[in-house]
């Protein structure tokens, strides 16, 4: 048989049969968008200035002791969790300071408009009654149970230098990515259909919670890059939709993987994978030839949230209870575990990163999908292939 040239023509791929975001608008606005208001006056930075120094005994000694709390934290809590659901509860309490009380009534306490609040910090969108619980059950911090001590709720995302979180086009893997209706996960790889008409389509692969919602997605579904909760919005950043993935048993039958595809426009997206380095964006691609698992293996991964890490494999065979929330609970057999060298490997929204080996031929080895005090947990990639029909060929 001749072999196949390498050089990719316009017509090689085919794109998803979707409507243009232009043509169908009504369709996929989002419910809860609304209008600015143009005449809402903004508040002056001098009217703002005195707020920490106004603020009240009561309100300085709460600042005082959730700030000790959240400092004294050691990193994310043990236990086993989705990854792209790991931002929840104190994991998701990323600062605290003192301000004035935002235009929502909620947050107006008694001492009236402009009056000095309390400001919590926050990686992932969350109610301000989920933050008055997770800093009284967490830290133990009981004077913010009380409805008359409200908070301003300000999201800024994990607080640390360049994550993989901006919009880039064509998207590289390794990126921010979500199904509409979740947080965010990371891109895993490109590939394409063992059989059928699979063959010509650029398929994403990342986590069935990532892409599919965990079960609740259906085909057609958007998926954004950015994912959600970096700014991503449905149909302006729709990069692919879902194509197929694999449902996830909470029935405590064992499962073997948590993997989706998306269908992709292919001028949309790259096969190369992102990392920083000093002040530049900088690509790498990794072999299309799956590598099997080892103990002591060294592998790395590019991922949304922890960006590119490397560490070591420490079981090829385990068996664990994953969290995915809501009560939700469900067994996975044969996966890989790895621990990351001097630091984490990885963390809430690194989901659906593809593990490779840190050599140079960077071989496929697995796919990211939960982590739990310092350890993080993939599937098999050749588990992963099988299930989707799926092979490295781009």
């Amino acid at each position: 048989m001749a072999k196949r040239s390498q050089k990719k023509t316009n017509n090689e791929f085919d794109d998803p049969d979707v409507v243009e975001e232009q043509e169908n608008h009504d369709i996929f606005m989002d419910d809860d968008s609304s209008p600015v208001d143009p005449d809402v006056e903004e508040v002056g930075a001098d009217d703002l200035a005195d707020s920490a120094s106004a603020a009240a005994p009561e309100l300085m000694q709460l600042h005082k002791e959730v700030e000790s709390a959240l400092f004294a934290q050691e990193g994310p809590e043990n236990g086993i969790f989705a990854a792209a659901e790991a931002y929840q509860g104190a994991n998701n309490l990323m600062g605290v300071g003192i301000g004035s009380a935002e235009v929502d009534l909620e947050q107006i306490g008694e001492d009236g408009p402009g009056a000095p609040v309390l400001n919590v910090y926050v990686a992932e969108p969350t109610s301000m009654e989920d933050v008055r619980r997770s800093v009284v059950d967490s830290f133990g911090v009981r004077a913010l149970a009380k409805d008359s001590m409200p908070v301003n709720v300000i999201c800024t995302g994990v607080i640390e230098a360049m994550p993989h979180r901006h919009k880039e086009r064509p998207s590289p893997n390794g990126i921010s990515i979500g199904h509409k209706d979740i947080t965010a996960g990371t891109q895993g790889a490109l590939t394409r259909g063992r059989t059928g008409e699979r063959r010509r389509r650029v398929l994403m692969l990342s986590n069935n919670h990532v892409l599919a919602n965990t079960n609740a997605g259906k085909a057609g579904d958007s998926i954004l890059q950015p994912g959600p909760a970096d700014g991503g919005q449905n149909p302006r950043d729709r990069i692919a939709v879902l194509e197929r993935f694999v449902p996830i048993k909470f029935d405590g039958s064992a499962n073997f993987v948590d993997c989706a595809t998306g269908w992709t426009w292919h001028k949309r997206v790259r096969k190369e994978f992102i990392y920083r380095s000093g002040n530049r964006w900088r690509y790498f691609r990794v072999s299309n030839q799956p590598r099997g698992c080892g103990v002591g293996m060294r592998v790395g991964k590019s991922g949304r949230t922890t960006q590119l890490t490397n560490g070591r494999i420490t079981d090829c065979n385990a068996s664990i209870r994953v969290n995915f929330g809501a009560g939700r609970v469900a067994n996975f057999r044969d996966q890989i575990t790895i621990r990351g060298n001097g630091r984490d490997f990885s963390a809430g929204g690194d989901s659906g990163s593809l593990i490779w080996s840190w050599d140079r031929r960077r071989n496929p080895i697995g796919l990211l999908f939960a982590g739990g005090g310092g350890f993080t947990f993939a599937n098999k990639i050749s588990r992963v292939l099988t299930a989707l029909d799926l092979r490295f060929d781009l």
